[in-house]
């Protein structure tokens, strides 16, 4: 009893650091996952996990205004900003709810807010408001953390309908493109002497003609493609921004794309922690729990208190984007994502082995938590990748 009392005083402590409207959202979506995901509704969402993207569960959060976080209510969405996406975020991977086209959806409509034109926001916002899903892609067969060396090109040909561009390359990691609306394609538009100029933002439908996606099979179903683009025709309005200017708006992204990694990881670390913390109380060895003894109870300490330093670093940081959405946040981005990933598959290491040999059977799910958080140390820029930024900006 006293121990359950310590952890809700500490989590209401935590959570008056956020706005009435903010612990308001908390409150429903955790009462939404706990009615909707009960009973293995998240294995019938998901086909049995093969698909971790359920277009039923997103037009159920676009419903009530979940999905539309972040976009203006000009566009039918709910406004907001990164601090309420991140809760939204930790919230619903907390839960495991099959909603993995939310990430890519919500990396392209901060791009959107910042450099896409009155017709592109008033078209692609207003589906993902109504629960649509968007993606994007970078990496390439043969780039990856050097995303500045895309080769995927787009040339600009006039048509009767006028411009349009002509889009050839492959691609690969695409996360959600099978089910997205419009896949968000970096591409070269031209040659320069540097390699981070003459790069693009393309916006291409899912339906163009000349664009093949096929699965990349994962340990976690189907949360990534491999795209062929081979004269992909789109109107020249497809452009986002300025021709030339990608990669610029790319680095603007990247802290969008980190801080939103950030709380959908530590969502997952959450829940790892959650599972394990259960299991070490109720499973008894040498006639009590296993949780009674020290070595565990002195994992669960750590990782409690790691779990509570990320937390404030990570809605830190979503603060400070809210407060300049077009200031860039190297280091601070980083670190978050650099924390909140690395701390997932701790949690699912130390949770695996907390669990002893049940932590290794798929039906206890720690295995599957560990395999999303590998992933999650990876796309996004790895963590070796986050290190190197954090230590660029301490003049390294």
């Amino acid at each position: 009893m006293f121990a359950a009392m310590l952890d809700t005083s500490l989590a209401d402590h935590v959570n008056r650091t956020l706005s009435t409207e903010q612990q308001q959202i908390l409150a429903d979506l955790r009462a939404y996952c706990t009615e909707r995901l009960r009973d293995g509704a998240t294995a019938e969402l998901t086909r049995g996990y093969t698909e971790p993207h359920s277009e039923t569960m997103a037009r159920e959060l676009a419903e009530r205004g979940w999905w539309g976080l972040m976009i203006d209510p000009r566009y039918g969405g709910a406004g907001g900003g990164f601090s309420d996406v991140g809760i939204f975020l930790e919230e619903t991977f907390r839960a495991q709810a099959p909603i993995a086209g939310y990430v890519p959806t919500f990396i392209v409509v901060a791009a959107l807010n910042a450099f896409g034109t009155e017709a592109q926001c008033q078209e692609l916002l207003g589906a993902v408001a109504a629960g649509g899903v968007l993606a994007i892609s970078i990496t390439e067969p043969l780039v990856g953390s050097d995303a500045a060396s895309v080769t995927t090109s787009a040339r600009q040909e006039d048509s009767r309908d006028g411009p349009v561009w002509v889009i050839n390359g492959e691609k690969r990691w695409c996360s959600s493109a099978h089910v997205a609306s419009h896949i968000l394609v970096i591409c070269r538009t031209s040659e320069e002497s540097d390699r981070h100029h003459g790069l693009s933002m393309i916006f291409v439908p899912r339906e163009s003609e000349g664009l093949e996606i096929t699965a990349i099979e994962t340990p976690i179903g189907r949360v990534s493609n491999e795209l062929v683009l081979r004269d992909v025709r789109v109107p020249g309005d497809a452009l986002l921004g300025t021709a030339g200017n990608g990669w610029v708006q790319t680095v603007a992204g990247l802290n969008a794309e980190r801080v939103i990694l950030a709380a959908s990881s530590l969502g997952l670390a959450q829940r790892a922690f959650d599972d394990a913390l259960a299991y070490v109380q109720e499973r008894k060895q040498f006639g009590r729990p296993v949780g009674s003894f020290q070595s565990q109870q002195h994992r669960f300490a750590d990782l409690a208190t790691e779990l509570l330093k990320t937390r404030l670093l990570v809605r830190w940081v979503a603060g400070l984007v809210d407060e300049d959405p077009a200031r860039l946040l190297p280091r601070e981005a980083s670190m978050a994502k650099l924390a909140a990933t690395e701390l997932a598959k701790r949690c699912a290491l130390e949770g695996l082995q907390a669990m002893g040999a049940n932590g290794y059977d798929t039906q206890y799910g720690m295995v599957r938590h560990l395999q999303a958080a590998l992933g999650a140390t990876l796309y996004g820029g790895t963590s070796e990748i986050q290190r190197n930024i954090i230590a660029k900006t301490l003049g390294l």
